[in-house]
């Protein structure tokens, strides 16, 4: 799980974990992969903003912040604006309250999303979030 890093990476590889009972203040920024068990209130960010950046939100998992990420598997809840520029998977108990842009959706039957559905056709990979004020 935390071995040497790969060009060839798979999917939903994962190079960091939050863990269950773990509660970050403040902003993330991570290359890989990402696994959130625990909670993060602020932002998280991919840093490489290539497709190759991963992020698995568990059941448990609550972000509280605005996400920006490649591809994004999640089970959990998020309270901000979500974008992904690659694929975006939500599973059953997933929840998303804020906006969110993607290239690609996959929802299973009880995932929620409060808030706008923005398409991406045609713009570019590399998103950038605009912070709130």
């Amino acid at each position: 799980m935390f071995g040497r890093k790969s060009e060839n990476r798979p999917l939903g590889s994962i190079d960091s974990l939050i863990g269950a009972g773990t509660r970050i203040e403040g902003s993330v920024c991570f290359t890989g992969g990402l696994r959130v068990d625990g909670e993060v209130k602020g932002s998280i960010l991919a840093a490489d903003g290539a497709s190759s950046s991963v992020l698995v939100l568990s059941e448990h998992a609550r972000v509280e912040g605005a996400v920006s990420v490649a591809h994004l598997v999640t089970n959990g809840s998020i309270v901000g604006p979500v974008a992904v520029s690659q694929t975006l998977e939500m599973q059953s108990k997933a929840r998303i309250v804020g906006d969110v842009e993607y290239a690609a959706i996959e929802m299973q039957q009880g995932a929620v999303i409060e808030g706008r559905l923005l398409y991406l056709a045609g713009k570019p990979t590399e998103l950038k979030l605009a912070s709130s004020a």
